[in-house]
């Protein structure tokens, strides 16, 4: 998976585990697409301190996940319920029964709304 994307997903989860100054420098820089000397400059600290910053908060993130693996059960519950999905839309492809169709589009309306 993509690093930023990974990072993204990380954030969205624990993002509230986070210190202020953590959170403020995170959405900076990876949110609001600001580079480390632009950090800097806003915070008043050094381009390596938010290098030093961003590393640990990425770190931290990725510990939470270690232990936590809130994502990896995301990322799989989704999977198969898109799997599920599919097989839904395969059954209602081979099963015109009216009775069938209203409760394969039920379910449809379920997994979407799961994965939305």
């Amino acid at each position: 998976m993509d690093d930023i994307l990974q990072l993204t997903l990380l954030y969205d989860f624990y993002g509230e585990l986070l210190t202020e100054k953590q959170k403020q420098v995170y959405e900076m820089h990876y949110q609001n697409d600001l580079s480390l000397t632009e950090i800097g400059e806003e915070l008043s600290i050094s381009r390596q301190a938010v290098r030093d910053q961003l590393k640990r908060t990425e770190r931290i993130l990725q510990g939470y996940e270690g232990k936590l693996q809130l994502v990896s059960r995301f990322q799989a519950q989704k999977k198969a319920v898109q799997e599920m999905k599919q097989i839904i839309e395969d059954m209602e492809k081979k099963n015109p029964d009216v009775a069938m169709v209203k409760a394969i589009s039920k379910m449809k309306k379920i997994a979407d709304d799961i994965l939305s």
